[in-house]
């Protein structure tokens, strides 16, 4: 009796190891990939239609970006903030080096470098150059929108 109960409980601990899993790598990747292609269609717009435009149609309605210690948030704040800018011909360039996403698949984040360059009021240039982290949310929709900047 013993060696059929033995036998039974071994049958099940198989049959439930060999069980198809939801595989958190794979999640992760198409997350992770979905992220970068956001990342980098957010900066070629940048690129070529303006930061402001690009800054507005990436944020999600609850983003905040952080300009010179201070919180900007909100969509209709961050756009107001970029299209009131000073500079003029301002150039913004970044490249994600590292993305990342939660298992959860609705969360990731990036990070790498980016150059500023502008003009002020009299024609100086202006530029800088550092590391920018972006953290992304996905929306209701399936778009991938960033929360922070």
């Amino acid at each position: 009796m013993n060696k059929l109960i033995l036998s039974f409980v071994i049958a099940i601990l198989f049959f439930l190891c060999s069980c198809e899993q939801k595989n958190n790598t794979t999640i992760s990747d198409t997350s992770k990939t979905e992220i970068l292609d956001a990342e980098k269609a957010f900066a070629a717009m940048a690129k070529k239609d303006g930061v402001a435009k690009a800054f507005s149609y990436y944020a999600a309605e609850d983003a905040a970006i952080n300009y010179n210690d201070k919180l900007i948030k909100g969509r209709k704040d961050i756009s107001a903030h970029y299209e009131n800018k000073k500079y003029k011909d301002v150039l913004l360039e970044w490249t994600p080096e590292f993305v990342d996403a939660a298992a959860s698949e609705d969360l990731g984040y990036t990070y790498g470098n980016y150059t500023y360059t502008a003009k002020d009021s009299i024609g100086n240039i202006i530029s800088a150059k550092g590391i920018f982290h972006t953290v992304w949310k996905k929306q209701k929709d399936g778009q991938w929108k960033f929360v922070w900047d």
